[in-house]
């Protein structure tokens, strides 16, 4: 072996630079979570929670689809799901067909707090597409990240780029 071949070469740039850029806006986006949650008043949960909550929304959702999806990990989903059952924002129910599955909805209290997230995401959401460019951006931006996406999806499943 040459000492060419112990020589890590560096990561390309623009991938390393969305890698970071995921990681950051993901801590940036709980941040937002947390600033709306104190401006709420709501101080019995969380922002990852409070994502759990949003990411559930109307829908009736089994636990094992919220860790299909690959939104949360186990423990933590079971932990944060507990939390909000004690807190009176989710209802658990049993399937019928599949005891083993168990239904996830909001209760009234967590779908007030979901749509005051919801109104918080349209205003942010209004204000970074106000201008053509800047939607032309995001769409552009959202698909490299997809992109970004279907290459980590296929070396999870696969093994392989």
């Amino acid at each position: 072996m040459t000492l060419e071949d112990h020589i890590i070469r560096p990561v390309n740039e623009p991938y390393f630079n969305i890698v970071r850029l995921i990681e950051r806006l993901h801590r940036h986006f709980l941040d937002v979570l947390r600033t709306e949650l104190r401006r709420m008043d709501v101080e019995d949960i969380n922002a990852v929670q409070a994502l759990l909550l949003y990411n559930i929304g109307e829908a009736e959702v089994v636990v094992r689809d919220l860790k299909d999806r690959g939104y949360y990990h186990g423990s933590n989903v079971s932990y944060n799901i507990k939390k909000l059952t004690e807190f009176e924002y989710l209802e658990q129910e049993r399937c019928s067909h599949d005891r083993r599955s168990i239904r996830l909805k909001l209760t009234e209290k967590g779908m007030r707090l979901c749509n005051g997230i919801r109104e918080l995401q349209n205003r942010l959401a209004d204000k970074i597409v106000a201008t053509p460019e800047n939607r032309k951006g995001l769409d552009a931006a959202t698909q490299s990240m997809l992109l970004v996406e279907r290459t980590w999806t296929e070396f999870i499943r696969y093994g392989r780029e």
